[in-house]
């Protein structure tokens, strides 16, 4: 029975109830037969006892639902409405009204005409209900339909534009707020690489003016201010300006190293739940709702879904997937603060094995100092940068067990076009497409192209664990290039300086031996992300959706096209 029959027959306006027996609401279903006094009594004493609707334990009982609208239709005197995602509401009058008051207080306002709404209500003889209704629209008349409370739940769901049970978290609209939260997150992580990349590249810039002010020093040490002077002159301005230039462009880069990168670990559900964002005034966070009661059981049901139902289904989809990119592009960060200290390290040990070589080839004299603070500075410089190092050296073990997870979950190909495999019935050997030409123009043509767009999304996040995995690999090559600097600079002083001291001898060792140690820890980071790189299937196939032009006829429209490998 739909809504706009109802009113043409005039039989809107306020409730009025008819002369039937004190059971109220239900009694048509006792002068029907339908119910016994008794049994009425019983329903209604456990429906008080379990704390939910009547209606719902009648139709457990086998009542059917028009047997239930015409029984209130009839107490009333009103039109009843049924469920449908047709049942729909201004936006202008929902926004300014809480989702969680509207289900709490079981009324929605389908229209306001200047002085008078027209509101479907599960009680609309209640006093508070109506002045809550007046006093929520400004309005002094009311028209009222009449819903069950199920179907009322479900109306007002709907346009809030919620699949049955989600909590407001849920809606398109807020869930495409947490995406856009989640891309700023990443922005600021890109934001924080590239400023890591640059500190590098100061630090790479600091290494060549060192070895530069090194040959000039050693020349004016050896060979005194003579006719070297030309060529010891512009080497010791042009270290002296490149360490300058390096710092320049490193000590920004300090600041980030500081940052908290906060890793979101957020679990995929298959929309089965919702990311949502708090703390949104000042740094905005995220946490998932609790699991929806049904929400697998509908997912499962893809194919009896209605184009909007599947739409919400994709958006939290693209939720969790934003959300994935985003944890991925924080272990990248982690990664790039843990490359960034090594390059520190390589840094620090370049002054460390200089210093060491001055004082152990030269007597001891004024320029002795200057020896002894190359030392001293590299040593700081490479605890800093192993401090760097600890602090983003999970970023790399996360990274690879999101990759390798990820290898192993169910992709949202395979819940929207199943592989042959998976299908059963009648439609077994058939070719399963989610849109036909009878689904086009209109509502099934956007759901297509939310299916496309979920499915991007997903080859976007293959391809953001690629780049973790490549990420990691990178980092295992900086371990073995930091331990190749620490290595050849023990074995250089051992080479030339000999073993004729003892602790001298020791010192190198110990050098070359904590320089195998970190090669040997970059291989183990290096070759397994080598190996998942080349067996990780990133790409799933291409995927094309027809692409609607309304001002020509639907047969013109490109068909959609696919070429999936599982089917």
């Amino acid at each position: 029975m739909n809504i706009s029959s109802l009113r043409e027959g005039g039989v809107t306006g306020q409730p009025a109830k008819r002369n039937l027996p004190d059971i109220g609401r239900y009694g048509r279903l006792v002068t029907r037969g339908i119910l016994t006094p008794a049994g009425l009594a019983e329903v209604l004493r456990e429906s008080e006892e379990q704390g939910v609707f009547p209606e719902q334990l009648l139709l457990k009982r086998g009542v059917r639902k028009h047997e239930l609208l015409f029984s209130i239709s009839e107490y009333y005197n009103l039109p009843f409405v049924e469920y449908d995602e047709g049942v729909v509401s201004s936006q202008k009058i929902l926004r300014p009204i809480k989702f969680e008051k509207l289900k709490a207080a079981l009324w929605f306002p389908l229209a306001v005409y200047e002085n008078r709404a027209e509101v479907i209500a599960y009680r609309p003889e209640d006093p508070g209900t109506v002045q809550d209704i007046k006093n929520t629209l400004g309005v002094s008349r009311i028209d009222f339909l009449v819903a069950l409370p199920q179907d009322l739940v479900r109306i007002i769901e709907n346009n809030y534009d919620l699949n049955p049970g989600f909590p407001f978290a849920g809606g398109r609209t807020p869930l495409a707020k947490v995406r856009t939260y989640l891309s700023m997150r990443r922005s600021l992580y890109a934001q924080d690489r590239t400023l890591l990349a640059k500190g590098r590249t100061g630090l790479a810039f600091i290494r060549t003016g060192v070895s530069f002010l090194t040959i000039s020093l050693l020349f004016l040490r050896i060979f005194g201010a003579g006719k070297w002077l030309f060529f010891e002159t512009p080497l010791l301005i042009a270290g002296i300006y490149m360490v300058y230039d390096g710092l320049k462009w490193y000590l920004p880069t300090r600041k980030v190293g500081k940052r908290e990168v906060e890793c979101i670990n957020s679990e995929p559900t298959q929309g089965t739940s919702a990311l949502e964002a708090y703390n949104e005034c000042a740094f905005p966070r995220f946490r998932r709702s609790e699991t929806v009661e049904g929400a697998a059981e509908l997912r499962a049901g893809w194919d009896k879904l209605s184009p909007v139902m599947r739409r919400r289904f994709l958006a939290c989809d693209r939720s969790d997937l934003a959300a994935d990119r985003t944890d991925l592009a924080s272990h990248r960060t982690l990664l790039a603060k843990a490359r960034t200290g090594l390059a520190f390290t390589r840094t620090g040990v370049a002054f460390i094995g200089l210093g060491t070589a001055l004082i152990r080839y030269f007597h001891p004299s004024t320029w002795t100092m200057l020896d002894a603070s190359l030392i001293t500075v590299g040593l700081l410089m490479s605890i800093e940068g192993f401090h760097w190092y600890f602090g983003g050296r999970p970023g790399g073990t996360e990274g690879l067990r999101s990759a390798l997870k990820a290898e192993l979950m169910d992709h949202i190909w395979n819940s929207i076009i199943p592989p042959r495999h998976r299908r059963s019935g009648p439609k077994k050997d058939e070719r399963l497409c989610p849109v036909h030409p009878s689904h086009m123009p209109g509502i099934w043509a956007t759901t297509g192209h939310a299916t496309e767009r979920t499915l991007l999304c997903e080859r976007r996040s293959a391809m953001a664990k690629l780049r973790t995995v490549m990420a990691r690999a990178r980092t295992g090559m900086s371990f073995i290039r930091t331990g190749t600097s620490v290595s050849a600079v023990g074995a250089g002083l051992l080479v030339y300086f000999g073993t004729g001291s003892l602790w001298w001898t020791v010192f190198d060792i110990v050098l070359i031996i904590a320089g195998a140690g970190f090669m040997a820890d970059g291989f183990l980071w290096k070759v397994p992300a080598e190996q998942l790189r080349m067996q990780f299937p990133y790409c799933f196939g291409d995927f094309d959706i027809v692409i609607p032009d309304y001002g020509r006829p639907a047969c013109t429209w490109r068909k959609a096209v696919f070429n999936h490998e599982d089917i």
